[in-house]
């Protein structure tokens, strides 16, 4: 009976796809950024064709342009916004999902203000009834498009704002847990503090240099429960040290002890 050799597969570049799931936010910035382009290139062409109908500047009774109303001040405005949100969405779907938060309210609150000004004379923006709406409609879809997958209690699977269990275990607690630790983290705080106020001893100058060269609090707590477990050792061996012998009484020259000979020394 033949014997066949299984050998790895070995993947070349036109082998099938793998079953790879798809690139973690791809669906969530395609929204923002297509969103922005969308409601950008409507007010662009909402401000050329104002600019077309030959309104003036600053007429508070607009031209009607799309159903709405418009004069020279809200085409340019409206150019304004629209290059803003181009911009934020070449430079990054993030940063158009940030200006079309900030932008979604300003719209909301452009139609409360219009509102109040219809029919006066503060009325620069030429607004009518429906150009409220508008704004208002503008506003919530800018609101909805920048917050898609960023902001809520369910995000989507894929959203690249959603705090993944990794992110959870990488978290490490730092604080301190035993006595011993809390006891450290107070001496560590006081020989700061001496160090700054220039009154720390040489100990507490050496510790903190020490110190500095750790980058996390764990680290430098260690170090400095570190330090003391060396001084606790050195400090028994000091004690018994045979440098440190029993003292030895002066004697003064002269007296004469119980043991020396009364008579005269032989020669």
């Amino acid at each position: 009976m033949a014997l066949r050799l299984h050998l790895p597969h070995r993947t070349t570049a036109g082998s099938a796809p793998s079953q790879e799931p798809p690139h973690l936010g791809a669906r969530v910035y395609a929204v923002q950024r297509a969103g922005a382009v969308l409601v950008a290139l409507f007010l662009l062409v909402f401000a050329l064709l104002g600019f077309a109908s030959g309104q003036k500047f600053f007429s508070i009774q607009g031209q009607p342009v799309l159903g709405m109303s418009s004069n020279g001040l809200l085409s340019t405005i409206s150019v304004v916004v629209a290059l803003v949100l181009l911009a934020a969405a070449a430079r990054g779907p993030r940063i158009a999902s940030t200006v079309m938060i900030v932008l979604g309210p300003l719209f909301l609150l452009s139609a409360f203000v219009n509102a109040i000004v219809l029919e006066t004379r503060l009325n620069w923006l030429a607004f009518s009834i429906s150009n409220v709406v508008f704004s208002i409609v503008v506003g919530l879809v800018l609101l909805l498009l920048g917050a898609y997958g960023r902001i809520g209690g369910h995000l989507p699977p894929d959203s690249p704002y959603a705090h993944t269990a990794t992110d959870e275990a990488s978290y490490v607690d730092e604080r301190p847990s035993t006595p011993e630790e809390v006891a450290a983290e107070k001496a560590m705080r006081e020989a700061e503090i001496a160090v700054v106020q220039h009154t720390a001893t040489a100990d507490q100058q050496r510790r903190v240099r020490a110190m500095a060269q750790m980058h996390t609090r764990a680290d430098r707590r260690r170090l400095w429960m570190e330090f003391d477990a060396a001084d606790e050792n050195r400090a028994p061996r000091d004690e018994a040290s045979p440098d440190r012998g029993v003292p030895v009484p002066h004697l003064r020259v002269g007296r004469r002890l119980p043991w020396h000979h009364a008579g005269p020394r032989s020669s």
